[in-house]
């Protein structure tokens, strides 16, 4: 299998980056709406054997050209730690660990303030346990689970006040989506006191969707959206409705709908 890396792209519809067993991943990445600037995301599948791989969205952030050199600096340095690491000795996990943990350094070595969000999706299919996902995550990139019924199994839980604000029960989603602090983040790859963010062990059942994506996505469709959207189809009929829902998100002026024009950026396993 080989490697897909996705930088500072400018996509008019989805494309399959990569397959692991029978399922396949589905990407799609674009600069926000009349943004004149680089897309600041970036993305890749990178494979860690026959039956193993890592998806994995990086959300740039420091403006100018920082932000998309602090994601592409982060995939690059999450890439190479899988590529040197012993097969013979290391673990996956392992390896995605130290890889972000490089990322923090190399993302800290660009300085000006430039800095990343993450969200990595750890794919295990070779082992007794069957088909299994672990996801990594800093900042206000997420992954979303879901089962075919629409069954939510796993949402990361965004970095942010205004999220914290939601799991305590202090907001509830729909404030949070319209929140005038949304946008604030309150960890990132690139920081001397940056933290990672490691989620459970999810077996996956034949009609899940695994969908890892830049808060592009989560800041202008709900839960329940990018879990209709998500669950039915294929992986590209999946992502096309998920890029399509988002970016008329971003132009609609509708009150009370979500809206914020972003960079977009998701990948679609199912």
């Amino acid at each position: 299998m080989q490697a897909t890396c996705l930088y500072e792209s400018e996509m008019t519809a989805p494309t399959e980056v990569g397959r692991l067993g029978r399922r396949t991943v589905v990407a799609f990445s674009t600069r926000s709406p009349g943004k004149e600037t680089s897309n600041e995301d970036s993305a890749a599948f990178l494979p860690w054997d026959d039956h193993s791989a890592v998806l994995v969205v990086a959300d740039g952030l420091g403006g100018a050209s920082l932000g998309e050199l602090a994601s592409r600096r982060a995939i690059e340095a999450l890439s190479t730690a899988l590529q040197l690491a012993d097969r013979e000795t290391y673990q996956l996990r392992t390896a995605i660990i130290d890889g972000i943990e490089a990322a923090n350094q190399a993302v800290l070595s660009i300085g000006a303030g430039a800095a990343t969000t993450l969200a990595v999706v750890e794919l295990s299919f070779g082992g007794p346990e069957g088909e299994l996902a672990r996801t990594y995550h800093v900042g206000d990139a997420g992954v979303l689970i879901c089962g075919g019924r629409g069954r939510l199994k796993l949402l990361t839980t965004a970095h942010a006040p205004v999220a914290y604000g939601v799991e305590a029960g202090l907001i509830n989603d729909d404030e949070a989506m319209h929140h005038e602090d949304r946008h604030v983040v309150s960890n990132v790859v690139g920081a001397a006191d940056s933290r990672l963010e490691i989620g459970p062990a999810i077996t996956l059942s034949q009609l899940d969707t695994v969908l890892v994506a830049s808060d592009g996505l989560f800041d202008n469709l709900t839960t329940d959206e990018l879990v209709q959207l998500s669950r039915r189809g294929t992986a590209m009929d999946a992502a096309r409705r998920l890029a399509d829902a988002a970016r008329e998100r971003m132009a609609s002026i509708l009150p009370g709908v979500p809206s914020k024009p972003d960079d977009l950026t998701l990948l679609v396993m199912r």
